[in-house]
């Protein structure tokens, strides 16, 4: 979005110093900074205030800060009392000038895929703006907003939670009209407590609707299904489900472990052949599906940008090697229910051995140990070996390293008809072993 830095004061109460300068879009990061770019100087681990100069030496015409403007920096200033209540305010600012069309995605797995895969759809028939990557925070969706085109007519906005609350102040800034719950789960339990309090989050964005909007929910998940009393708005729910008002039939992955189904609708049924691997992204196509129904995209439109739909990086990304082994990197997150996922979409890949070499998955709190061991279990049982990189909680069933040498030493000399799967919580940045595998 275009805005003018007196635009900017108004929205953030803020004091204008220097030219009334036009920016489009904003970064909190002085190294990705783009000619023409809004400046937001974060106060964090490190100091954003600091990198102001470098910010406008890049090219940022505009900056805020919550201290008198940069002495000797030659752009235009707006102060103001707190630059991350600031960023927030122009969220919601530019929230205010976009059409309706406003969803936001969440739950404890699935909603980045969710988030692609609603993009996809909504791009066939609108002019469409996602989050990028995960930016699914007070600081990402705002950010999401401001990078928006000036010609938007949907947007897609990711919405992540560390406690009770942030998504309602989520919700706060992006009035979202449409609210997609994936599944409600054990996970980050070292942040919420309880998984009463993570459904307590979750829920928030569906109690959030207007009176007019659409609240998509997982009929599969009888946690999220019962979220139907906690909002105002319209409830279509999705899955497998007889029951569901938007249901997939005849799941068939093919030797790439991309998902084929016939989809039920009120709308119509259609046949639908996703690019995305894992029988796993057959829920999250059914949940942009209502979504992009609801929104009005035909239903041939649909099913064509559900084809076309790409996901976010490192997240079952198959490739072969010059050798002829087969990489899942599935590396950019884990918890229980998407490390399942990933060790049954191994399972059915046509194999003679099959490894997944994983790594911790993080914030489970007193969980974690049990559920580490209930992971590495599954494995045996489904015939894959386990190597663990610097996680002595996958207990006895696993093969135990230190690194990623020590991961790619331990998985011996692969050949053709071998397959491995990498995956781990982004701390364990684990994409290092699909890298030296080739």
């Amino acid at each position: 979005m275009h805005l003018h830095a007196s635009q900017i004061a108004a929205a953030t109460g803020g004091t204008l110093h220097g030219p009334d300068i036009e920016v489009s879009s904003a970064s909190i990061d002085s190294r990705s900074i783009r000619a023409g770019q809004l400046f937001v100087p974060i106060v964090a681990a490190r100091d954003g205030h600091d990198f102001i100069a470098n910010a406008v030496d890049a090219g940022a015409g505009v900056y805020l800060t919550d201290r008198a403007p940069e002495p000797g920096v030659a752009a235009t200033a707006v102060q103001v009392a707190d630059t991350s209540l600031a960023l927030a305010d122009l969220g919601r600012a530019v929230r205010a000038g976009l059409p309706p069309r406003v969803v936001g995605v969440t739950g404890s797995v699935g909603k980045t895929s969710t988030k692609d895969l609603l993009a996809g759809v909504l791009a066939t028939t609108y002019a469409t703006a996602a989050s990028e990557k995960s930016f699914n925070n007070e600081l990402g969706l705002p950010l999401t907003l401001l990078g928006a085109p000036d010609d938007t007519e949907a947007v897609v906005l990711e919405m992540g939670a560390r406690g009770v609350g942030h998504i309602a102040l989520l919700c706060d800034i992006a009035s979202p009209t449409v609210g997609i719950i994936t599944r409600v789960e054990a996970v980050h339990l070292e942040m919420f407590g309880t998984l009463a309090d993570v459904a307590q989050a979750k829920g928030e964005l569906v109690e959030s609707l207007p009176a007019d909007g659409i609240a998509v929910l997982n009929a599969d998940a009888p946690i999220v299904r019962g979220m139907t009393d906690r909002t105002q708005a319209r409830v279509l729910t999705y899955g497998v489900a007889d029951d569901a008002d938007v249901r997939a039939t005849d799941i068939v992955l093919d030797d790439q472990l991309r998902a084929s189904f016939t989809l039920h609708s009120p709308w119509g049924s259609t046949a639908i052949d996703l690019q995305a691997r894992g029988e796993h992204q057959v829920p999250n196509a059914l949940a942009a599906a209502a979504a992009g129904c609801g929104l009005g995209v035909p239903i041939d439109a649909l099913a064509a940008g559900l084809s076309d739909a790409a996901l976010s990086g490192l997240r079952m990304e198959m490739s072969t090697t010059p050798s002829g082994v087969v990489v899942i990197n599935d590396a950019y997150n884990a918890n229980p229910t998407s490390m399942a996922a990933g060790l049954s979409s191994l399972a059915r890949l046509a194999a003679r051995r099959r490894f997944a070499v994983v790594g911790t998955m993080a914030e489970l709190g007193a969980d974690g140990p049990a559920a580490h061991r209930d992971i590495a279990r599954q494995a045996t049982d489904l015939g894959i070996t386990v190597i663990a990189v610097d996680e002595p909680d996958y207990g006895d069933d696993a093969v135990h390293v230190s690194g990623v040498d020590d991961a790619v030493a331990a998985l011996g000399d692969l050949a053709e008809g071998d397959a491995v799967l990498v995956k781990g919580s982004r701390v364990a940045a684990l994409e290092r072993v699909a890298t030296a595998l080739g």
